[in-house]
Formats: C-alpha cells, structure tokens, sequence
C-alpha cells in the first residue's frame, strides 16, 4: 500500500509535464540564439586582409563638400555633419541610369541620391552625438509608415545645397578570409532561428516583447490616439486645449 502511495505522489502532472517540456525547448533556443551571436561577433572581428592586386569593381557615388563651402571658416563644421548623413550608391557604369515606363515606352532617368533622414533613435543616439548647433540645421518630419500604420518621425537636414554629388572607381583594396566550418554553422543557426515559431518564442522570451511594432510614445496626441473618446474633459479644459495647441 505504501509503495502505491508512494507512486501515485510520484507522478507527475500533464500540464507539469507540458510546462517542462516547454522550458526545455526555450532552453535550447535560448542557448542556440546566444551562440548565434557570439558567430556573428566572431564573423565580424575578421581581420581585413591586404590584396597583392586591387581591382575596380564598379563606380561608387556620394556627397562632397561644395568647394566655397569647404573654403569657409565653417568647413569643419559642416564636413562633421556630412560624416553623419553622407550616403552611398554603387554602380556597374560610371552613369546612374534607371529604367522608367513614359507614355508607354521605356526610358532612362537618372537615379535620384539623397542624403540620410535620422530616425527619432538616432537622433538621441550618443554614438552619433549630435551638437545642439548641429541640431540647429535640421527640421523635424512626420511621414506615414503602412507597414506600422503610425507616423514614424526623423531629422532632414534643411541645407542640402552645400553637398555636391561625385563619383569615383569603387577600389576593391582588402578581403575578409572565410572560414567555411564557421560560415556553415552559423547559417545552420539562422536558419533554425529564423522560422516562425521558433522567431516568436525569441521575440517573447529573450527580447521581452510579443509584438515589437507597439510602441509607445512619450506623449501621445489627444486626437491622433485611438482611445480619445475615453477622455473625461470637460468642455472648458478641451477649449483650453485647442487654445495652447
């Protein structure tokens, strides 16, 4: 009798049995995740080795300071801007064409470059670092995103006039080595870590959010906000309202 009491305690659960069974599999996705980032790291830190014969692959296209504005006493400053929001397109020909449908028939156009928009991250970002007389030079933008279906905000540089477009060879000068053991396991990582079950338990588990697109803003507008018809205000607080807006 006592041996059967002993058994019956013994067994456990279907829903204690599930939850370990659960805590197993985030373990090893846990443990496969970290891995894949110590890989990446260790792609990343390869040390660029010299070539014997550089070749040209290519045209490369990107901003320059004009030359009065380089001249002037505050070249510095402005080349310390372009450093942040200087862009770069490669090309196979030394002209940047695109093909584009007009009345009917195809023709080339040229293939428009602008200069980087910073998102409201990097704005406050400290590795850009952005002075308070940098800032000066840029205007704040709203612009819908239908992916997130919100307004994403960024920083437009409002002065693009001082940058000059100038194409030069694209100079293939170094090569990273590849190691082909660690190259197959680290796609072997990203490809069991990339599925969507498997993404999911990552993005809750490890990241901390089921849903990464819903973020919240510091100040949410009263009539942009889904849940204004909650609002209690009275009629004079919503006038006053309107009044400082």
């Amino acid at each position: 009798m006592e041996n059967n009491n002993a058994l019956l305690y013994g067994l456990r659960s279907l829903r204690s049995r599930k939850r370990t069974g659960r805590k197993h599999v985030e373990k090893q996705i846990r443990k496969k995740y970290t891995r894949s980032k110590e890989l990446w790291n260790i792609r990343r830190n390869i040390p660029w080795v010299p070539l014997e014969n550089p070749y040209q692959r290519g045209f490369v296209r990107f901003f320059v300071l004009r030359d009065d504005v380089k001249r002037s006493k505050d070249g510095d400053f402005f080349e310390g801007i372009l450093n942040k929001i200087n862009t770069f397109m490669y090309s196979q020909s030394r002209h940047y064409l695109k093909k584009k449908r007009k009345f009917g028939r195809k023709i080339y156009v040229e293939r428009e470059q602008k200069l980087k928009r910073i998102s409201s991250f990097g704005w406050n970002d400290p590795k850009l670092g952005f002075t308070s007389r940098e800032r000066q030079y840029f205007l704040k933008k709203e612009e819908y995103n239908p992916f997130r279906k919100r307004n994403d905000i960024y920083y437009e540089f409002i002065e693009p006039w001082r940058f000059t477009l100038r194409v030069r060879p694209n100079m293939i000068t170094h090569y990273k080595p590849l190691d082909s053991e660690l190259e197959k396991e680290y796609d072997e990582l990203e490809s069991y870590l990339s599925r969507y079950k498997v993404s999911g338990i990552i993005q809750k588990t490890i990241n901390g959010k089921s849903n990464p697109w819903k973020l919240k803003d510091d100040e949410t507008h009263l009539i942009k906000s889904r849940k204004y018809a909650n609002c209690t205000m009275s009629a004079t607080e919503l006038a006053a309202y309107f009044e400082d807006e």
